[in-house]
Order: C-alpha cells, then sequence, then structure tokens
C-alpha cells in the first residue's frame, strides 16, 4: 500500500459521503489526515490508518513538496 500523502492530492473514497460525493481533496497532514469534500466542502479529519483504509484510488496526485527534490 502506498503510505505517501501530499498537500492537493485528490483521491476517492470507498463510500459516498450523504451529499452524494466521492471526491475529496487533502488539505492537512501529519498524523492526522485533513481532507475536504469537492461536492460540498465538509471537512473530515481521519487517522492516517483510516484514511488508508477508505481512500479507493488516487486521482491525481498533489504537487512535489519543495524540500524534496534531490539535486
Amino acid at each position: 500500500m502506498e503510505t505517501d500523502v501530499r498537500l492537493g492530492d485528490i483521491i476517492q473514497t470507498r463510500k459516498p459521503h450523504p451529499c452524494g460525493g466521492d471526491r475529496w481533496t487533502v488539505i492537512r497532514t501529519g498524523a492526522d489526515i485533513k481532507i475536504k469534500c469537492l461536492q460540498c466542502g465538509r471537512i473530515v479529519m481521519l487517522d492516517r490508518q483510516v484514511y488508508f483504509k477508505r481512500r479507493k484510488k488516487l486521482i491525481q496526485a498533489g504537487p512535489e513538496p519543495e524540500g524534496s527534490r534531490e539535486e
């Protein structure tokens, strides 16, 4: 399982949100991951383990962090 999470990632969840949307964007990372529904704007915070369990697939990767480039 991929464990890389970036700000700005757009993901699809296994189950749809009550609003009907299943696409979310990552707005905070760390021990917990905060995601925002792209349809209704609801923000949810999940444990890292729960996030990977609920994520179905990565639709679009966020921008690569600037400090991680190797020269």
